[in-house]
């Protein structure tokens, strides 16, 4: 885990990402071994490519019009026939970039260091540049002509898909200390739902930017910053009814999709976001642990506590199982019925820190050494 703060001692860094600054024998939180099953699931890995290096940053793909786009951190854009794996085409925007992509399958954003935003067509042509207000570390949000980004001063802002012109601004403070991660953003409709530093999930008005509702996710408690520390993580799920969201050091819930009434909320602690289907909610905490909720009431259906200290990606419905990636790029596929693993997949050994993807019937991870790969259940 990382860190970002407006003053922050490099002591507190090492503190909450549970590494020493000195040089230690033994590591105070092992990761659990992998364990041994009998594989009740086929999985095949239907197509790989490498798109190059997250560096210190997270890389989430995004799906659209039938294609995976992806991007590293040395600039490199491309786009991926999601059924085949062949390039549609690669690029280099010119620039470092800080986080994954952003697209609706007609308009492909990024962003760089300091910063700057880029926006391509289908085509991967250059459309237009724009500069947010501080550096940006999750993927724009980008749907109904619209490009969204909230940088690290905690500035939401929004631009012309098609002229990169800002259409609005919307300015928030910041805590003084936060968890340098991805949170996210979704556009659903004529909305955004955004989540932001000290356990807020917004529900702004995509032609303006208004606030439309806003409802604590997390609830800062403790004595020190640290303590208090209670971010919403990960990218948001919305639903047909409902959009759910999780935090760090805070609770995980679903809230209503028009008004942010609670449905249900649950004492839980994730870095990492969440992932849902018709039925069920599925989210990873802290300490590895992989919990199966009830959509509608929040009922705790399983847990797999298994993986412990392996540092795991949010999950993804898989057909009948539940997938999440580790920090040695192991994919485990988890029954959906009592989450017993079902099978599990390796990549190319490095972290898996990225949030997957669907498309079609795979799923799709990103690994930090730049793997892109899909996975198809049988």
């Amino acid at each position: 885990m990382r860190l970002t703060a407006t003053l922050v001692a490099l002591a507190a860094v090492a503190t909450l990402s549970g590494c020493s600054l000195f040089s230690s024998k033994k590591d105070p939180n092992p990761p659990a071994p992998l364990v041994q099953f009998s594989e009740k699931l086929r999985v095949q890995k239907a197509w790989t490519v490498s798109v190059g290096k997250a560096g210190n940053f997270t890389f989430s793909p995004a799906v659209a019009s039938g294609s995976v786009f992806a991007a590293s951190a040395d600039g490199n854009l491309m786009r991926i026939n999601a059924s085949n794996g062949q390039t549609v085409w690669r690029i280099s925007v010119g620039m470092p970039l800080t986080a994954g992509v952003g697209t609706d399958g007609n308009t492909v954003a990024v962003v760089g260091e300091k910063g700057q935003i880029q926006a391509f067509d289908a085509a991967g042509k250059s459309l237009w540049k724009a500069q947010a207000s501080s550096e940006v570390l999750s993927a724009p949000a980008v749907g109904q002509g619209m490009v969204v980004v909230r940088s690290i001063d905690n500035n939401i802002a929004a631009y012309d898909a098609e002229s990169g012109q800002r259409r609005w601004l919307v300015q928030r403070t910041v805590p003084s200390l936060t968890l340098r991660t991805a949170p996210g953003i979704v556009i659903d409709s004529q909305t955004a739902f955004v989540a932001l530093p000290g356990g807020r999930l917004s529900a702004l008005a995509l032609n303006n930017g208004g606030p439309r509702w806003e409802v604590p996710v997390g609830d800062p408690r403790g004595t020190t910053e640290l303590e208090r520390i209670s971010d919403v993580s990960g990218m948001p799920s919305v639903g047909a009814r409902d959009v759910c969201a999780v935090a760090f050091q805070g609770r995980i819930g679903c809230f209503d999709l028009i008004n942010g009434n609670l449905r249900w909320i649950k004492e839980f602690s994730s870095d990492v976001g969440l992932g849902l289907d018709a039925r069920y909610v599925f989210a990873a905490d802290v300490g590895g642990a992989v919990t199966e909720f009830d959509r509608d009431t929040g009922a705790s259906v399983w847990r797999n506590e298994k993986l412990k200290n392996r540092r795991l990606s949010a999950p993804i419905s898989a057909g009948s199982t539940v997938a999440v990636g580790d920090f040695e790029g192991y994919v485990h596929f988890l029954s959906r019925d009592d989450g017993a693993f079902a099978a599990r997949v390796a990549t190319d050994g490095s972290p898996i820190v990225a949030a997957p993807v669907s498309a079609d019937r795979s799923v799709i991870f990103q690994t930090q050494s730049g793997t892109v790969v899909a996975l198809v259940t049988e």
